[in-house]
């Protein structure tokens, strides 16, 4: 499992989406950019699919769950 807390590219408020982590300043969940990619996007399709995330977030997030992974 990891550990968005210490991102600083998202962010959650149980107020938005149930509480799911969204890429900070929007309402896009932070598993929208994984299922994405799962499904052969490109990162640069992700961000202009989904107005609000910037790229450096997105390669924020995808740097984060690889230090992450590595850690585990």
């Amino acid at each position: 499992m990891i550990d968005w807390s210490t991102c600083p590219a998202v962010e959650r408020d149980p107020q938005r989406l149930s509480g799911a982590w969204v890429f900070r300043g929007t309402r896009v969940p932070v598993t929208a950019l994984f299922e994405n990619l799962e499904d052969g996007a490109q990162l640069s399709e992700f961000v202009a699919w989904f107005p609000g995330v910037t790229l450096e977030q997105a390669r924020t997030v995808l740097e984060h769950a690889a230090r992450t992974l590595e850690a585990a």
